[in-house]
């Protein structure tokens, strides 16, 4: 238990639970991309593949079709740089927390890939996931994972949501802070246990412009941005 989190929580609770209704009653809530789920950049046999599992971001949410989508643009930022074939698959449902998605992936027909990239942690941080079950949570993920998916699990950091304009201080800084104790759960993960998790950092986006209508998700021009700092990695 974090106490200094929860006392001020506890404090702020009447404004936090008024500010929390608030937002759900007027932002708006976008639908998941449509179209495939998969797809590939350039011809003949994929030298790599991507699968991007997770919450609303995997699900597309902010764009109207799953090739605008952070998987599809991940993909097509690796093939620019590379003039290698690159196939993309993405599994992501919108509101979910990473206790569900594990029971969701266990049943799931998932591709082959070389890069799996989680986007998670948005639902389990306004949800209030104990810290020590999402720990749990993503020690089952990789073992669910398993020998199929030998290179360690790319943990794409929690986004940094006291960053996010659609919601009003100090619930924002609360949720952000709640947001940066789960990111320190991935970076402690990927420190003590290289070969099975790897933690990267959700490129900060300042630019309304790349923003989708709620003010929440990314837009095309965000995933892009997203993709873009992903596919810079070594």
């Amino acid at each position: 238990m974090h106490l200094p989190f929860w006392l001020t929580t506890a404090l702020l609770f009447p404004v936090l639970l008024y500010q929390g209704k608030r937002t759900r009653r007027t932002t708006p809530r976008l639908p998941e991309a449509s179209g495939s789920t998969c797809g590939q950049y350039g011809e003949g046999e994929p030298a790599r593949r991507v699968l991007v599992i997770g919450e609303s971001t995997a699900a597309g949410v902010g764009v109207d079709n799953h090739e605008q989508g952070l998987a599809s643009q991940l993909a097509k930022q690796i093939h620019e740089r590379t003039g290698q074939a690159i196939a993309w698959h993405t599994f992501g449902v919108n509101g979910i927390r990473l206790g569900a998605l594990n029971k969701q992936l266990a049943k799931a027909d998932l591709p082959e890939a070389d890069l799996v990239v989680l986007s998670m942690g948005v639902n389990d941080t306004t949800g209030f996931t104990p810290r020590y079950k999402f720990r749990q949570q993503l020690l089952e993920l990789r073992q669910l994972l398993g020998a199929r998916y030998p290179a360690p699990l790319m943990l794409l950091s929690v986004p940094p949501m006291h960053l996010f304009t659609a919601l009003p201080a100090p619930l924002r800084h609360v949720i952000g802070w709640r947001a940066r104790l789960l990111d320190h759960l991935y970076k402690t993960l990927a420190s003590e246990m290289p070969e099975r998790f790897s933690y990267v950092h959700y490129p900060v986006i300042s630019d309304p412009e790349l923003l989708a209508s709620d003010g929440y998700h990314p837009g095309e021009k965000g995933y892009r941005y997203i993709a873009q700092a992903l596919a810079a990695l070594p």
